[in-house]
């Protein structure tokens, strides 16, 4: 099976790059299938990373960022793959 994880955090007012570099600094052990990185308007970052893994496995995440580096708790979600390729 394939669980995707997705982490997203909103930084605080013109910290989005610092937010963006602190996100790709950080590494996950043992490393996912894969992992891509988004920013979006309102510093906002994105990542999601890929895991053959169960539903409920227990999956290394992306920690909190320090308080000051963010406006609010990050938000996470569990996704499981439900087909494959456009249109899946």
């Amino acid at each position: 099976m394939t669980v995707a994880l997705m982490w997203e955090a909103r930084a605080a007012a013109g910290r989005g790059e610092e937010l963006l570099a602190w996100a790709r600094r950080q590494e996950l052990s043992p490393p996912p299938l894969r992992r891509e990185t988004f920013r979006a308007p309102q510093d906002r970052v994105l990542v999601i990373t890929w895991w053959d893994a169960e539903f409920t496995a227990d999956l290394p995440e992306l920690p909190e960022p320090d308080g000051e580096l963010v406006t609010r708790a990050v938000h996470r979600w569990r996704f499981e793959s439900v087909g494959g390729g456009q249109g899946g």
